[in-house]
This record gives structure tokens, C-alpha cells and sequence, in this order.
């Protein structure tokens, strides 16, 4: 009986490669279909002062609130953890689900899968009631979801390059514990 090879660096890199780009592109496919919605908002003759004290409070807290904490402190770190791990942990499911494997869609704890699949749950129903807004509303609101999303994709790269140039990671990967044995 053979034991089975250890798996390629090259084959781990490029699952891990696969895993950010896969939640990169979400991102950048969210910034591409709202940054035209918001444009039109913000380009329109009809916005009174007013809504221009709105949009800026609301960019100044999605910044806040959505790219700094949420994304910097939080998802980016989170993600470039899970590339490291499947990186050097690479396998077949993780490796042809990896966006899902790095975002914490599944082999994570309880608590992280609770979370991740809330954020998602919640960002879907949240798409679904924005896009019921009129314009110059739905616009402002895309304004600070395209600042906050576009603050995440640039420190989503900054904690992958990190966790590249190290070899380590600045989050905790939440897997989930294995069971002992008894």
C-alpha cells in the first residue's frame, strides 16, 4: 500500500489564487453593476443641498463602517487566513469551491458559519429592498455600498500580499476543531 503524495506548492498557490480572485470578482462584479446607478445619482441637476449632506454622511459611514471595520479589520484579514490555509492545505472540494472555502462558507466553526452565511443572507435581502428605491436615493445608497466595497477590494489585496510576503496570517482562520478521539 502507497501513502498517498503530498500535494504540489504549485497546486496549493493556485487553489489559493483561485479562492481570492473568486471573492475578488464578486466584488468588483457588485462595483461594476452600482457604480453607474450611483454616477447618475450624483451627476443629476435635481439634487438639492440636502441630499448632498445625506450622500456625504452616508459615504462617510459606509467608509467607516463597512470598509474599514468590516472589510480591513475584519473580511480581508479572515479571507487572506483561509488562502494561507488552503494553500498549504489544499484539497479537491476546498480547492473547486475556494472563493466559498475563503469566505467561510463552509469547513469553518459554528459560530463563523453563522456569520458568514448571515452576512450573506442579509446583503442578498438588503440588494433586493436598495434596488426598490428611486433614484436619487437608490444612487446614494449605491455611493457609500461603492465606497465601502472598493475600500474592501484594495484591503482584501493588502492582506493577501501580506499574507503572501510572510507566510502568515493576522486572522484566525475559524476551522473547525476535529473531534478527539476517545
Amino acid at each position: 500500500m502507497t501513502t498517498p503524495s503530498p500535494p504540489s506548492p504549485f497546486l496549493g498557490a493556485l487553489l489559493a489564487a483561485w479562492g481570492v480572485f473568486g471573492v475578488l470578482a464578486l466584488l468588483a462584479k457588485a462595483l461594476l453593476g452600482l457604480t453607474p446607478i450611483a454616477l447618475e445619482a450624483l451627476t443629476s441637476s435635481e439634487l438639492q443641498w440636502w441630499h448632498w449632506l445625506v450622500t456625504a454622511a452616508w459615504i462617510a459611514f459606509m467608509a467607516y463602517s463597512e470598509g474599514y471595520k468590516g472589510f480591513q479589520k475584519r473580511f480581508s484579514p479572515f479571507v487572506a487566513a483561509r488562502a494561507l490555509e488552503l494553500r498549504e492545505n489544499p484539497s479537491w472540494v476546498r480547492g473547486l469551491l475556494a472563493p466559498a472555502f475563503c469566505m467561510g462558507l463552509f469547513q469553518a466553526t459554528r459560530r463563523r458559519l453563522m456569520v458568514s452565511w448571515g452576512i450573506l443572507i442579509g446583503v442578498t435581502l438588503l440588494v433586493v429592498v436598495v434596488r426598490l428605491l428611486d433614484q436619487p436615493w437608490r444612487g446614494i445608497v449605491d455611493a457609500g455600498v461603492v465606497v465601502g466595497l472598493g475600500w474592501g477590494a484594495a484591503s482584501l489585496l493588502a492582506s493577501v500580499a501580506k499574507g503572501a510576503f510572510t507566510g502568515q496570517a493576522s486572522a484566525d482562520p475559524e476551522l473547525p476543531v476535529a473531534p478527539t478521539p476517545s
